[in-house]
């Protein structure tokens, strides 16, 4: 989560020591910060390959129960009714338990000035805020990081870190993860499909304290999430440590499951920040190891389209076909280790297919192009320094996805360990740049329900341009991120807000804008469906967009706002785009931008990224006599492993 420029403005008000997680922890179980100790190097994968791909780990239902149990004893310990759920690495909901008392909803905060906008001001099933906190654990985590609900909540609001004294600093690097994964997304599979992943989450990813990653012999296996304390929010201040309930009590249930110290979240920086994994140790808990489930008073309680309520539920290994992620055949993909999404039955979901758009434009992308620049970026990906990996100089990787005009998946590939969050995100954000970068997002927005079509007129207003967003400048989700921002510049305090946000005392990260306004009839919608007040759940398609060419809307898993995809060109003809997630946001430019520009190289030109005069850094915003130039892409300092070239970008 990487970024140049000209981040450390006030950067010396921090005290770095306070942003890493845990203390000495030298004879706590799970070893807190852990101690010192050379870096280690990576592991070298197996001969010919270039990953390693995690063991076949997984977690069985007595391991479940011995999770939940553990986090019902420190509940008690502190005098707290928690509901607690269990989940598996591609979210197949194990368990969900309610102890005597607990609360069945929680709150979500208003706005800053009381407003509730979206989802904010709402009061949400317990257990629904329970799964997304165990979810957001296990997807974003990997076997080179480990993050939490808390280092979720550090990367997400409009500053970053967040802290009254860090205004004016840019937004979190992953700014708006938190509407991805939604119950709406036609990526994300369903209760009803069986052990299939990833699966959706009731509230998308959640950035309030109580949730974490579950691992087995260094192999994240799932997530624990817990809710407690009635409140579904967020930490806004990384600058002190909270003695979170719903923290304590999650982390209870991690005993014997640790993420190792090496991978947590406060051995990893963005921008020289160490992220935080906990604001408890773990030799505050009181709960011992090994609580006995059958013991333990409460009751496993069934929650509609996610959890039958009959037990403990195994866990299915990832890599295997009952994860739904499984490594691709040599006909599927020439890259070795790559890795794509199955149905279960061993059949691709999403195999590399041409463009469906033939009646919209004049020569949609052949089967042949999506596979050259699907393989181009998978080749990049594998050549780059990761970010937020640990050990340093391990392999960046990710997950990439590519779109025709209509939105259509034309192939999904991913690395053998890249974080689950990725494959919803890189979708969203392949959509995404496709979307605003045509001819009919003004008029498709404009034909939108609620509020929507206002976004279009303020963007407008905002830009000088009566004709904006109807395809004259191609937008990348760093552009269009820029114009998502509740301060215009990006952090700098006193600015009006994009045309695409909302002000900041209108914003939390439950109402960011277009993101949030997009999707709020789909989750209204699923909420009534969860809680039994409605028979009928939410479509399989986010958005009330206009469908496209007869299916689904082009943005039916919603958008995204932060950076990581271009779109794709032929000549001065958009023909979709291609979304990267997982690792750094430079990182996940650099391999969508580079990677599309040596697929056109490789196919003998014509198809590539969009010409240099139609890309949106060429658009100047004025702010109060001052101009501002949007982003288009940032790719990373000293980039990849098998050279020390520089400037990889540049001139592209």
């Amino acid at each position: 989560m990487r970024r140049g420029g000209t981040f450390w403005i006030a950067a010396s008000a921090l005290v770095l020591a306070s942003c890493g997680g845990g203390g000495s922890g030298s004879g706590s179980p799970g070893g807190g910060t852990g101690g010192g100790g050379p870096t280690p190097t990576p592991t070298p994968p197996p001969a010919g390959q270039v990953f390693s791909v995690p063991a076949a780990e997984s977690l069985s239902s007595a391991e479940v129960g011995t999770v939940v149990a553990q986090a019902a004893a420190e509940a008690r310990a502190r005098g707290a009714a928690a509901t607690i759920a269990v989940t598996d690495r591609v979210g197949n909901i194990l368990a969900v338990f309610a102890m005597p008392g607990a609360a069945p909803l929680a709150r979500i905060p208003a706005a800053p000035d009381g407003t509730a906008r979206d989802v904010q001001g709402l009061d949400v099933p317990s257990a629904g805020a329970a799964i997304a906190k165990a979810i957001t654990g296990a997807y974003l985590s990997s076997g080179g990081n480990a993050f939490s609900s808390r280092t979720a909540s550090m990367i997400v609001q409009e500053h970053f870190p967040p802290a009254p004294t860090t205004a004016g600093l840019e937004s979190g690097p992953l700014f708006g993860v938190q509407f991805s994964q939604l119950p709406c997304s036609d990526l994300a599979a369903r209760a009803s499909d069986g052990l299939i992943g990833p699966k959706r989450s009731p509230l998308g990813l959640a950035a309030d304290p109580g949730g974490f990653p579950l691992y087995k012999n260094g192999v994240v296996v799932g997530g624990v999430g817990v809710i407690a304390d009635g409140v579904y929010g967020l930490d806004t201040n990384v600058l002190d440590r909270d003695n979170d309930v719903d923290e304590a009590i999650a982390l209870a249930g991690t005993l014997g499951f640790e993420a190792p110290v090496s991978i947590r979240a406060n051995r990893i920086t963005a921008d020289g920040t160490s992220l935080r994994y906990t604001d408890i140790d773990y030799n505050q808990l009181t709960a011992a190891p090994g609580a006995s489930f059958a013991a333990t008073a409460g009751a496993l309680v069934p929650v509609i389209g996610y959890y039958s309520g009959a037990g403990p539920q195994a866990g299915s290994a990832y890599g295997t076909e009952a994860s739904g992620i499984r490594a691709s055949t040599a006909a599927e993909f020439a890259n070795r280790d790559a890795f794509v999404l199955s149905n279960g039955a061993g059949a691709n979901r999403f195999p590399v297919r041409s463009g469906t758009d033939a009646g919209d434009i004049a020569a949609p992308l052949t089967a042949a192009e999506a596979r050259a620049i699907l393989e181009e970026a998978f080749t990049v990906m594998s050549r780059a320094r990761a970010q937020i990996r640990q050990p340093l100089d391990s392999r960046a990787q990710v997950t990439i996805s590519l779109v025709d005009t209509r939105g259509a998946v034309l192939g999904l590939v991913r690395s053998p360990d890249a974080p689950i969050f990725g494959i919803d995100v890189s979708l969203q954000k392949a959509r995404t740049a496709n979307f605003f970068s045509a001819p009919f997002a003004a008029a498709e927005l404009s034909a939108a329900g609620g509020e929507v079509p206002e976004f279009v007129t303020r963007a407008r207003a905002f830009l000088g341009d009566p004709n904006a967003l109807t395809g004259a400048f191609a937008f990348s989700d760093r552009a269009g991120g820029n114009l998502s921002r509740p301060y215009f510049p990006d952090g700098e305090v006193g600015r009006p807000n994009g045309p695409l946000s909302r002000p900041i005392a209108q914003f939390n990260p439950f109402s960011t804008g277009l993101q949030s306004a997009l999707v709020l009839g789909n989750l209204g919608q699923h909420l009534a469906f969860v809680t039994g007040q409605s028979a009928a759940d939410t479509p399989r398609a986010c958005t009330s967009l206009p469908g496209a060419g007869g299916g689904n809307p082009r943005l039916a898993n919603g958008i995204q706002i932060f950076p990581g995809s271009v779109p794709v060109y032929r000549g001065g003809q958009l023909v979709g785009g291609i979304g990267v997630s997982g690792d750094g946001i430079d990182q996940d430019d650099m391999i969508s931008f580079l990677g599309l520009h040596n697929a056109g190289v490789r196919l003998g030109g014509g198809l590539g990224n969009a010409p240099a005069d139609r890309r949106a850094d060429r658009i100047v915003v004025d702010v109060a006599g001052r101009q501002v130039r949007l982003r288009y892409v940032n790719c990373p300092f000293a980039p990849f492993l098998d050279t020390a070239a520089q400037n990889v970008c540049e001139g592209l």
